[in-house]
């Protein structure tokens, strides 16, 4: 029987040592805090905002919000980024994406200051991931999959991990966080051809291509663990993976949806915080 990997309880192994970080933190007279920048209001855009203030109130963590109209021009949302950029109380920022059509996103992105970058959307912080530097944060949801394998006990090293998905969301960092421990890495897309005998190759296969469905049974061999990112909505209105589910019934562990990855990826957004928090105080403690 296959071992369902919940995310609640990664979530609730990292809560006690966050918590007690951030409680650090606000004693010694600085508040870890996390700006959400929304531009519009999608629904899975505010459906993850509140699970984000949610963890953060949890966790000790403050929150401010800054909302523009979906029709809001570049220079308003460049000088909201400035702002936070500015503000020393403000140690990290959430920056909904993708934009909408009239933004330069990459623009945006290289507005923010590299130390605020809690959710690795900027050049610099992805070229932490991908040299191995340690500078910046990773995309927060990448991440999340691999604390989801670790607090299991599932180990990547010598084993064959095959990734379904490109995005620098999730796809090219996770298949690079997981080379970095060892994993022989495949990393697959939409397009790939023969894409289910590549996915039987898989002990380990992470499935983030934003496509209901697109991993069948014929795509899944017994004894893999199935880590399915996909957020996606079914024909009845309801959430589910990329992942079919009759496609999990020989794997060894799989993620389910919803409940899985997502349920961690407000945590690390949280302990990002709280580190970036903890470098801001240290640094101010050295100039004194």
């Amino acid at each position: 029987m296959a071992t369902i990997l919940y995310g609640k309880a990664v979530a609730e192994a990292m809560k006690e040592r966050l918590a007690a970080d951030a409680a650090a933190l606000t004693a010694g007279g600085v508040t870890p805090t996390l700006a959400i920048v929304r531009v519009g209001a999608r629904e899975d855009d505010i459906a993850y905002e509140r699970g984000a203030e949610k963890r953060c109130e949890i966790l000790g963590v403050a929150v401010q919000k800054f909302l523009l109209a979906e029709d809001a021009a570049q220079a308003e949302l460049l000088c909201v980024i400035e702002k936070i950029n500015a503000d020393s109380g403000i140690h990290g920022c959430l920056l909904f994406r993708p934009l909408p059509a009239q933004f330069d996103e990459d623009a945006v992105r290289g507005a923010l200051a590299p130390e605020k970058d809690v959710d690795g959307i900027t050049d610099g912080s992805l070229a932490g991931v991908f040299s191995g530097s340690g500078r910046g944060y990773p995309p927060c949801t990448a991440q999340a999959c691999i604390e989801l394998l670790a607090h299991y006990g599932i180990d990547v090293s010598g084993r064959d991990a095959v990734v379904v998905g490109r995005s620098l969301v999730i796809g090219k960092p996770v298949a690079q966080m997981l080379l970095a421990r060892n994993a022989t890495v495949t990393t697959c897309h939409s397009r790939t051809r023969d894409l289910a005998e590549k996915c039987r190759r898989a002990d380990v296969l992470v499935v983030a291509a934003g496509q209901r469905g697109l991993v069948d049974a014929e795509s899944i061999e017994p004894g893999v663990v199935v880590v399915d990112v996909g957020i996606n909505v079914d024909a009845a209105g309801g959430i589910c993976g990329d992942v079919r589910p009759e496609a999990l019934e020989g794997a060894a562990a799989y993620t389910p949806v919803p409940g899985g990855v997502g349920a961690v990826t407000t945590s690390v957004l949280a302990a990002h915080v709280i580190d970036a928090a903890q470098k801001s105080a240290s640094y101010e403690k050295g100039r004194l």
